[in-house]
């Protein structure tokens, strides 16, 4: 059940974010925000990757 009920929830999120420019004009664009958000988190991301690395390396210094 729970599975059925996630596929749906996926499968409804992907057709509201796909047809969302086309229904309700350019403010509700589901599309364009969750590329945005996509963008951001990947840049989050590659930003605390370089500062683990960097806090690894100090603590090898120290070591």
């Amino acid at each position: 059940m729970e599975l059925l009920l996630g596929l749906i929830l996926l499968i409804g999120a992907i057709v509201v974010a796909w047809y969302s420019p086309d229904w309700w004009g350019s403010f509700w664009n589901f599309r364009h925000a969750a590329w945005e958000f996509l963008k951001g988190g990947a840049f989050w991301f590659v930003a605390m990757l370089g500062v683990l690395f960097i806090l690894l390396g100090i603590s090898d210094l120290k070591g």
